[in-house]
């Protein structure tokens, strides 16, 4: 991230004496108090109904009901999708609203509150906040990740809520024509990938079937856990990961992941992976499923086992399901991604805040029943009834043609401000196969630790920033050449691993553990 303005100083500290509001008591202020707010995030470009500040969110208007407080949107770069780019004209404008908010702050925020121009909120939320203190203390390694290099915390993030997001998904109607068990390991996926290619399962006398095929490119590297590689550490694609030394490494610099590429480029040359799979794009899990031709996957739950309802009617039997990740060459069975337990989402209070107290306050609404229920759903009545004492999508919801998460973006919920989600709002929404293949997932205990990222100082981030994004498009433009063939990933090998550290990959594995040390031991 390039520097920006920085600040020298912190808000003068402010005489804090009013008591914490009851649980029952949501009202914070006396007479209506406006905050103004930065809110970016790539699905709207300012607080507003489609970022627009003359819209108000039903959710807004709601907690400004129930609190006193409202919010005026002052948002940066409206004219630019890249929340990054927005936060770096809003630092280098030196005016900040009270809030600042949207996707992706967490970095930004931890390099610049330490300079000056965010508020620490360790204090603050033990004494202002119960709500949020009590989720901090029962969940005290969240804290730690969300942490400064100082030791001080400077946002409240999105805090996502259950395990399983993706999984893998095979046709099981093209098992059963074709006389095929689900894989179980490796050998067989390379089975069933094969018989998909050759054995024409969608019956139209042509060799057009895609055995593998993923929506996200980046999906492809999945296959490296096949032989105890890893792909990543996080949710976020190409992350570093904790090692069994309890080393921070990069995937792509270990000796297993050149095993599982040369194997992936095998697989490729054979035409079990989609031909297309770095350029077909995000429409691929539509146009191949709807079109009869695609045959395994990994993506998500919730979305995945959408399809068979919608193409029951157009392709008879059609029955798309998830089924277990195959074990590895050396019997290993894990599912690598999984939820993220904290988003570097979310919001943080600038040094101009004239009212540290209230806004603390009101970032604590949003933990509390009723505003994790206004967060979560939308407001009650609307979108909303509470149903044996749990918050229940009304039916026109949950059947309407646009997606339940779409509708609640419009109402202001499910939008990146600090809150903690419910998953029983997008359990709600799930169909009866996904819930099944995640009773699955959870009965075969395959999640694995996420590495959640470290808060580098200023020499670090310098390091990482100076090494690390070109060192990232090599390993990418490397692996890439190396699955398509035109590279040779045991004879390069010796050269890719001299390339990188020239190029700094030690330097950067170097401050990403002095971090890792200094955050979490």
């Amino acid at each position: 991230m390039r520097k920006s303005t920085l600040f020298l100083a912190l808000l003068a500290g402010t005489v804090m004496t009013a008591p914490v509001y009851a649980q029952d008591d949501l009202r914070i202020v006396d007479k209506p108090l406006e905050l103004t707010i930065h809110m970016h995030w790539p699905r709207a470009q300012g607080y507003g109904v489609g970022g627009s500040p003359n819209d108000v969110y039903p959710v807004e208007q709601a907690a400004r009901e129930m609190t006193g407080i409202s919010l005026k949107d002052a948002t940066a770069g409206r004219n630019s999708t890249d929340s990054y780019e927005a936060m770096n004209l809003l630092l280098a404008q030196g005016k900040l609203p009270d809030i600042v908010g949207g996707n992706r702050i967490q970095q930004p925020v931890n390099q610049y509150g330490p300079e000056g121009a965010f508020v620490p909120l360790n204090d603050l939320v033990k004494e202002y906040a119960p709500h949020i203190q009590a989720f901090w203390d029962a969940h005290p390694d969240l804290l730690k990740a969300i942490s400064a290099a100082d030791g001080n915390y400077y946002y409240i993030p999105y805090l996502p809520d259950g395990k399983f997001g993706r999984a893998w998904y095979i046709r099981q109607d093209w098992l059963d024509k074709l006389g095929l068990e689900q894989p179980q390991n490796v050998e067989e996926l390379h089975t069933v990938l094969t018989a998909f290619r050759n054995d024409d399962p969608n019956g139209n006398g042509r060799k057009d079937e895609i055995p593998y095929f993923a929506r996200d490119w980046e999906e492809v590297n999945r296959l490296l856990t096949l032989w105890d590689a890893r792909s990543s550490g996080s949710d976020a694609y190409h992350d570093f990961y904790v090692n069994a030394d309890d080393k921070v490494v990069h995937p792509y610099a270990q000796e297993a992941y050149k095993t599982g590429i040369k194997n992936i480029a095998q697989w490729y040359a054979e035409g079990l992976i989609d031909p297309e799979i770095f350029t077909r794009g995000s429409s691929s899990r539509d146009y191949l499923l709807s079109e009869n031709l695609g045959g395994v996957t990994h993506d998500w739950f919730a979305s995945t086992s959408g399809y068979n309802a919608a193409l029951k009617d157009k392709i008879p039997g059609f029955n798309f399901i998830p089924f277990l990740p195959p074990a590895s060459v050396s019997g290993v069975r894990m599912e690598e991604h999984r939820r993220t337990p904290i988003k570097p989402d979310g919001w943080a209070i600038s040094y101009q805040n004239q009212h540290v107290e209230e806004t603390v306050k009101y970032f604590d609404f949003w933990f509390t029943e009723e505003g994790r229920n206004l967060s979560n759903f939308g407001v009650e009545g609307k979108t909303w009834d509470m149903v044996d004492g749990k918050p229940t999508f009304k039916p026109e919801v949950l059947n309407s043609t646009s997606p339940v998460n779409s509708q609640m973006y419009l109402e202001g919920a499910q939008i990146p401000r600090g809150y903690w989600m419910d998953y029983s709002y997008e359990e709600q929404w799930t169909s009866p196969e996904a819930l099944k293949g995640i009773a699955l997932y959870e009965a075969n205990d395959l999640l694995i630790d996420q590495f959640l990222g470290v808060a580098f100082n200023e020499e670090e981030q310098a390091v990482y920033d100076r090494y690390w994004p070109s060192i990232l498009t090599y390993m990418l433009e490397r692996q890439q050449a190396w699955i398509l063939g035109t590279g040779d990933v045991e004879a390069d090998w010796d050269g890719y691993m001299s390339a990188l550290n020239r190029m700094g990959y030690d330097k950067v594995i170097e401050v990403m553990n002095e971090a890792y040390q200094r955050q979490y031991e």
